[in-house]
């Protein structure tokens, strides 16, 4: 997809604060320092449209991101930080509930793991509320680059077995850093898109 323009349009932490108009929304879930924002970042072609955090936990927000005018990626609160009190951690559960349960606009909601790590227990919960609401389960496994060629399909099984995925769940390892993956996401989010009524690129194909 050709990105002419990307943009923060708000960080939310109420309803109401939600943008009020109905362009479809992919959410992108995981834990604290997963590597959201570097994916949406390597997505758009922007080295800092959103911003990364090297304190984990500190994003409290839910981000909503501008896409073309077309659509949005929202980057969801990281995660399973242990030292975020518990009163940030009720304050999360919370605003991840509302927006997950009622944001109409939410066509697909995406998690993120550490290619590095097996899944943790807050990962298994994310991956099961994924698919109990309908949702098609897809998982991007970040940082590729940091493990070795040969240790790929060992760590991809590892994810697929914690998170007891089905030979038809698609999981995809993405580099923020070498770039690898790129392409394949972007070819499935365009047919999320299209699955879901919305075909950008006969769109632009008409301009």
């Amino acid at each position: 997809m050709k990105i002419k323009s990307a943009e923060i349009v708000i960080s939310a932490v109420k309803m109401e604060q939600y943008p009020k108009d109905d362009l479809p929304e992919i959410a992108l879930a995981g834990r604290s320092n997963v590597g959201k924002s570097s994916l949406i970042n390597l997505l758009v072609n922007r080295r800092k449209l959103a911003r990364t955090s090297s304190s984990p936990g500190k994003t409290q927000t839910i981000n909503f991101y501008d896409i073309n005018g077309q659509f949005r990626f929202v980057d969801l609160p990281g995660y399973g930080y242990a030292k975020v009190s518990k009163a940030s951690k009720e304050q999360w559960g919370k605003m991840m509930d509302l927006y997950l349960n009622n944001r109409k606009n939410l066509i697909e909601v995406i998690q993120l793991v550490d290619i590095r790590h097996a899944p943790t227990q807050q990962d298994k919960h994310m991956y099961s509320w994924i698919k109990h609401f309908g949702f098609n389960g897809i998982v991007i496994a970040t940082k590729l680059d940091k493990i070795k060629r040969g240790q790929r399909q060992k760590q991809l099984n590892l994810i697929r077995k914690e998170l007891n995925m089905n030979s038809e769940d698609i999981i995809i390892p993405v580099s923020s850093e070498s770039r690898e993956g790129k392409e394949e996401l972007w070819e499935l989010l365009t047919e999320v898109f299209r699955v879901n009524g919305f075909d950008f690129e006969e769109e632009e194909s008409e301009k």
